[in-house]
């Protein structure tokens, strides 16, 4: 597979196209087919040393959506041709990526996976999973004791604090 690896800290010459084996998952992990790769901030500070690298060389970037290639032994969560995001797992800017299945976020139909990695820098796949977790009953607006609270579009996570 190909993968963009850093061997050396420094601006965006540094960032090398390469060949590497393809990874293989372990317990309780899976490897998606990375479609979209988000690039973030902590990529670039990563890459020019500002905060300090996993290791180098390495394969920058920590969020991504594709499908899910491969599954290892103990995942439950997430089966192979699953599309997901995820977030905060480094080694996203390569074809594919290994990553803990407990990690992954279905993404709902309508959502493209450009758009859900996009969306994972805003933890949009939290609100994903916690909203795919409601029960049939909880499809309405919250109406009883046991459906969690819905946040209208623009409202705040919490209320302004008062002085």
């Amino acid at each position: 597979m190909k993968a963009i690896r850093v061997h050396s800290l420094g601006g965006p010459e540094v960032l090398k196209l390469e060949e590497v084996p393809d990874p293989q998952p372990g317990e309780g992990q899976a490897v998606v087919r990375v479609e979209a790769a988000g690039l973030n901030y902590i990529d670039v500070y990563f890459r020019t040393g500002l905060y300090k690298p996993p290791a180098i060389p390495f394969i920058p970037g920590q969020e991504a959506a594709g499908t899910v290639a491969a599954v290892g032994p103990g995942v439950t969560e997430v089966a192979v041709g699953d599309r997901v995001a995820y977030t905060a797992v480094p080694g996203t800017y390569a074809e594919l990526a290994v990553a803990p299945a407990a990690r992954l976020v279905k993404i709902p139909s309508g959502i493209t996976t450009r758009q859900a990695a996009a969306a994972s820098s805003t933890r949009r796949p939290a609100a994903w999973a916690s909203s795919s977790a409601r029960s049939p009953s909880c499809a309405a607006p919250a109406s009883s004791a046991r459906c969690p609270p819905r946040r209208r579009r623009g409202s705040p996570a919490r209320p302004a604090r008062t002085r």
